[in-house]
C-alpha cells in the first residue's frame, strides 16, 4: 500500500493548520487533501465568517500571520477602529485585509456558489495546490450549554474568551447534514486518515458528528490515526485541557485516545508522555511518541515525516 498516495488529515484551527502545513511540506500537492470543521461558522456584520477554513488558507498559503497562528501577516485594522467609532460590535477582530476574504466569500455565496466551491476558487487565488475542503456546504453550528447559558462557539471561544465552564456540547444540524461531496470521495479513496492536533471536543468532533464522515471513516480499511493535542496534562494551545476536565474527560492523552478509540488504528503521543504508551496500546492501538509541539517550520516537517515513516513501517 502506497500511504503517501492520498493522505486525508482532519483539522480545525491553529493546531491542525500546523499539522497540515508540515505534511504539505513533504508530500505531493495532490496526495494531501484537508477537511475542516465549519461548524464554527457564523455571519457577523452581514458577513459568512469561516474562522477554520482561512486559517487553513491562510497558512497553506504562507500569508499567516505567524504570532497569532490565524489572520493575515502585516493586517491592519483601520474598519474595526471604525466599527468601535459606531458602537458596532467590535468582539470579533477583522483585519482589513481579512475582510476581502468574506466579503467576497459572502458574495458569492449569495450568486449561489457553494462554500466548497468558493474555498477551492479562493484557495486557487492564493496559490494553493493542496485539497482544501469544507467538512459540509450545509449549515452546523457548534453550541455549548455553559453555565452561562447556551452559547454559540464564537460567542463562547472569542467573546467570553472560553471563561464560561461547559456542561455539554452539541451540533445543531449535524443530523441532517451530508459531507461535501469532494470530502466524501476523499475519504473513500484515502491511503491514510488523519485527526489533526486540534481541539477534540471543538474541532474534529463536528465534523466526525456527520454521519456520512464517521461512517466513511469506521468503513475504511487504510490506517487511521490521531495526534494528542495534549502534552504533558496541558493543552497545545486554547481550552481542550479545561473542557475535558469539566466534561469528565480524563485530561490527558489517554483520554484524547479513549474518546476517539472506536475510529481509530494508531495514537500519537507527545515524547512527554511516552510512559502513558502501554495504556493507550491497552486500547487496541498501535502507539508512538514523538515531539510533536510545533514551535517552527522545521518542527512541522519532521513531526509529518516522523508520522509518515512510523505508519509507513507500521501499517504498510
Amino acid at each position: 500500500m502506497n500511504i503517501r498516495k492520498n493522505v486525508v488529515i482532519l483539522v480545525g484551527g491553529v493546531g491542525g493548520a500546523k499539522m497540515a502545513v508540515g505534511l504539505a511540506n513533504i508530500l505531493p500537492p495532490d496526495a494531501l487533501t484537508v477537511i475542516v470543521n465549519t461548524a464554527d461558522d457564523f455571519e457577523h456584520l452581514g458577513l459568512h465568517i469561516s474562522p477554520d477554513v482561512d486559517t487553513l488558507m491562510y497558512s497553506l498559503s504562507g500569508l499567516v500571520n505567524p504570532s497569532t497562528g490565524w489572520g493575515l501577516e502585516g493586517d491592519t485594522f483601520q474598519a474595526m477602529e471604525q466599527i468601535r467609532k459606531y458602537g458596532g460590535p467590535d468582539w470579533f477582530n477583522l483585519g482589513d485585509c481579512d475582510l476581502g476574504t468574506h466579503l467576497v466569500r459572502t458574495h458569492l455565496l449569495n450568486r449561489g456558489l457553494t462554500l466548497t466551491e468558493i474555498t477551492q476558487y479562493l484557495c486557487s487565488r492564493l496559490g494553493i495546490k493542496q485539497h482544501l475542503l469544507p467538512m459540509t456546504n450545509d449549515q452546523v453550528k457548534t453550541i455549548l450549554d455553559t453555565d452561562q447559558g447556551e452559547l454559540g462557539f464564537q460567542e463562547y471561544f472569542v467573546r467570553e474568551r472560553w471563561l464560561p465552564a461547559v456542561h455539554g456540547i452539541r451540533f445543531e444540524g449535524s443530523s441532517t447534514a451530508a459531507p461535501s461531496p469532494e470530502a466524501a470521495l476523499a475519504l473513500e479513496t484515502a491511503s491514510l486518515i488523519i485527526l489533526g492536533t486540534s481541539n477534540p471536543f471543538l474541532s474534529i468532533d463536528p465534523i466526525i458528528s456527520i454521519q456520512g464522515i464517521s461512517e466513511r471513516i469506521l468503513k475504511a480499511t487504510v490506517p487511521r490515526i490521531a495526534i494528542s493535542p495534549v502534552i504533558a496534562g496541558k493543552a497545545i494551545k486554547g481550552p481542550t485541557v479545561k473542557l475535558m476536565t469539566e466534561l469528565g474527560v480524563e485530561p490527558s492523552p489517554v483520554g484524547v485516545a479513549e474518546h476517539y478509540q472506536n475510529l481509530l488504528d494508531g495514537f500519537i503521543l507527545d515524547k512527554q508522555d511516552a510512559a502513558l504508551c502501554d495504556k493507550v496500546e491497552g486500547l487496541g492501538l498501535r502507539t508512538a511518541a514523538f515531539q510533536t509541539y510545533m514551535a517552527s517550520l522545521a518542527d512541522k516537517i519532521t513531526l509529518a515525516r516522523q508520522i509518515i515513516n512510523w505508519v509507513e513501517d507500521s501499517f504498510g
